[in-house]
């Protein structure tokens, strides 16, 4: 072969070298199925929990996303949300036509537990991810998949954690009101266990239906039990039914009340007067840290309310999943949940924060005081920060997770 046809040649063989490498170093963007990201948030949107999540949670989602100016590998992200009017059918109805007509990659919050594990369950099946927002601890616990991750609190953190502490102040016989489906009884078991573990007694339980507006007869047995101690089992409007009809009975001045899951909101819809004094754990207060006050400011000037921990993990969750697509550099669901599970969590509120092998997001949580109304310098300025819970002590053991991808 001449010097002039090799020299051809090894031209010829760079290019195609060139053009071999472009391919190769671009399938990040060829991997988004469907050439699009979609997060779908699921949630309720009218009912007891529309404040704490609702559409609150898709703002919070659309501020994660606009983070990454809208896309992801170079592809667009897309958000859509529904409401499942607290209804596990429904709410799994939804996210079957989401998964198998219209391309959803991930389902974020949920705000209700029955929902949220119709949902887990289905999402396993379709190999699509779930960001848990719900608080049952069976999301990490019998129930947990590779592929879904709980954020925020859960039964264990909120129920546990706080009755713990409440027995071991002395409070140590307790009346438990229960919201009768799997979130009441998910808070409901891990009380009754914290109480007995430190050597407090439960006398005695009531089941009340979901979103019940009156609430006096199932106080009024916890007020003829004497228990030191009556926890409300239950959240949303629920929750300040509870702490607002304990004020008028008279019953708060005699018996101590706990509320494990308690959000801004709530404290918000009571007032200061009826709900100053009450403690419980959250995972998020808005005025905690600068870099939370910023975040926080940006979702009031759109909500003109300031978030609440659900809301806050909503951003945190979404932020996390599309950091895991990007350094997956796919969006195929067994990739990003392994990227998730290795990736650290840092953003505007979780400082040094991990998903351990249970899916559970390891972060620290804080102990919480309402305020008086003579202490809070303007809306919104309803909590002092009392104590950081560690993770490691706010969050179930490893060891004790009964959820089957944890090595024993």
């Amino acid at each position: 072969m001449s010097s002039k046809a090799l020299k051809f040649f090894a031209a010829g063989l760079a290019a195609l070298t060139a053009i071999a490498s472009v391919v190769a170093s671009g399938p990040a963007s060829a991997q988004v199925s469907g050439d699009v990201v979609k997060i779908g948030i699921l949630n309720d949107q009218s009912g007891l929990y529309s404040d704490l999540a609702g559409v609150g949670s898709v703002e919070a989602a659309r501020l994660a996303i606009e983070e990454f100016g809208g896309q992801v590998l170079g592809k667009k992200i897309e958000l859509v949300w529904a409401d499942h009017q607290n209804k596990a059918d429904i709410g799994a109805g939804i996210a079957r036509a989401w998964f198998d007509k219209d391309g959803v990659d991930a389902i974020a919050d949920f705000s209700n537990s029955s929902v949220g594990f119709a949902v887990q369950a289905l999402a396993n099946e379709r190999k699509k991810i779930t960001l848990i927002t719900a608080a049952s601890s069976d999301f990490t616990g019998k129930a947990c998949t590779p592929l879904s991750t709980q954020w925020v609190y859960n039964s264990y953190s909120n129920g546990y954690g706080l009755a713990r502490l409440m027995t071991q102040r002395g409070l140590d016989s307790v009346y438990l009101l229960t919201v009768d489906y799997a979130f009441g009884h998910a808070f409901a078991n891990d009380v009754r266990k914290a109480v007995t573990d430190n050597g407090g007694k439960v006398v005695g339980e009531l089941r009340f239906p979901l979103n019940s507006s009156d609430l006096s007869s199932y106080l009024l047995q916890g007020q003829a039990s004497k228990a030191k101690l009556i926890v409300a089992a239950s959240a949303g409007s629920d929750m300040t039914s509870i702490v607002k009809q304990a004020t008028e009975f008279g019953i708060t001045p005699k018996q101590a009340l706990a509320a494990p899951s308690v959000f801004l909101t709530d404290v918000h819809s009571m007032g200061l007067q009826a709900a100053q004094g009450l403690q419980f754990l959250t995972a998020f207060y808005w005025d905690r840290t600068a870099a939370s006050r910023a975040w926080s400011e940006k979702f009031f000037a759109r909500r003109k309310a300031m978030p609440t921990m659900t809301q806050a993990g909503v951003y945190s969750a979404v932020r996390h999943y599309l950091k895991a697509i990007e350094a997956a550099k796919t969006d195929d669901a067994a990739a990003v949940a392994n990227k998730m599970r290795e990736l650290p969590i840092k953003d505007m509120n979780i400082e040094n924060g991990r998903v351990r092998e249970d899916g559970q997001v390891m972060h620290d949580m804080y102990l919480v005081e309402v305020k008086k109304p003579a202490e809070s310098k303007r809306a919104w300025d309803y909590y002092k920060v009392v104590a950081a819970v560690p993770a490691e002590q706010a969050f179930q053991p490893l060891g004790a997770s009964a959820c089957p991808l944890v090595k024993k």
